[in-house]
């Protein structure tokens, strides 16, 4: 029985879809949540292996106290899952700069201060899974999400580290990449106004809204299979450093890469004249 402690835990998204999908194989669970009364209903049947903490992940004193609440009660945590998260759009140039820390604390910050907290005990035991849930965007620019798409690439960037420091300690670390999937993300644009400090970019942003209020309920990513797609790369004998979900998702990701790779090559010459002469 391993134990989980994922982050973001609402209903209809991916975070109640890893919980619901551990529980069904027979293990524990420490969810966090900003409303956590939303899931007394959801986890009454589970008894004692359900732990809902309170939790907002931006605040690093909650997640210390959460992370020992979680290891306190079931003696250790197996596996993270960084869940926790979500995109503001806004233009490069004229979006809040308070919305631009909101969304690098939420999406990366955040993810770092959780990740520090649960480290130490599974150092301590010689084994754990980190999971981080990151973005298509954390492979390929986003536009009008540029500041998410940045805190998605650094993401990337600290997993691919961290993969490499802890895997002596028998610590295995993947980041998830899903493309556009049916969750309860896309609802949050309908109601949420524009905020944009120049005008010049209002089109392009009305146009982004309007398409992420079109496709709320359309995506073609199943959470489910998503989730279950994750459970089996883990169980595999030489597991994936990272993971893109959904079949556009899976199209956008290898299209950037190898575009990227075109374009190195396409300059190689340049890029190996840099050096003294031998």
């Amino acid at each position: 029985m391993k134990t989980w402690f994922i982050t973001g835990v609402t209903s209809g998204g991916f975070g109640m879809e890893f919980a619901d999908g551990v529980l069904a194989r027979g293990d524990r669970v420490a969810v966090t949540s900003r409303r956590p009364e939303e899931l007394s209903d959801w986890a009454a049947p589970h008894g004692g292996n359900v732990l809902i903490l309170k939790v907002d992940v931006m605040n690093a004193d909650q997640v210390r106290a959460a992370v020992a609440a979680a290891e306190k009660q079931f003696e250790g945590i197996d596996v993270l899952v960084n869940n926790a998260g979500r995109g503001w759009y806004g233009s490069i140039e004229g979006m809040p700069l308070d919305d631009v820390r909101r969304v690098i604390d939420l999406n990366f910050y955040s993810v770092l201060d959780v990740t520090r907290a649960v480290l130490p005990g599974m150092r301590a035991r010689g084994t754990g899974w980190i999971i981080n849930m990151s973005s298509v965007a954390g492979l390929t620019g986003i536009p009008s999400f540029g500041f998410y798409t940045a805190a998605k690439f650094a993401l990337e960037g600290i997993t691919e580290v961290l993969r490499h420091e802890v895997a002596e300690f028998g610590i295995k670390v993947i980041a998830v990449e899903p493309g556009a999937f049916r969750t309860r993300a896309y609802a949050s644009f309908e109601a949420e106004p524009i905020r944009e400090t120049v005008d010049a970019y209002l089109p392009q942003l009305e146009h982004v809204r309007q398409s992420m209020i079109d496709q709320n309920g359309n995506q073609p990513g199943d959470p489910a299979r998503g989730v279950e797609a994750v459970l089996r790369a883990m169980e595999q004998e030489q597991p994936p450093h990272r993971l893109v979900l959904g079949n556009l998702g899976f199209e956008v990701a290898t299209g950037s890469l190898e575009s990227a790779l075109a374009d190195l090559r396409a300059n190689e010459s340049l890029s190996r004249g840099a050096d003294f002469p031998a």
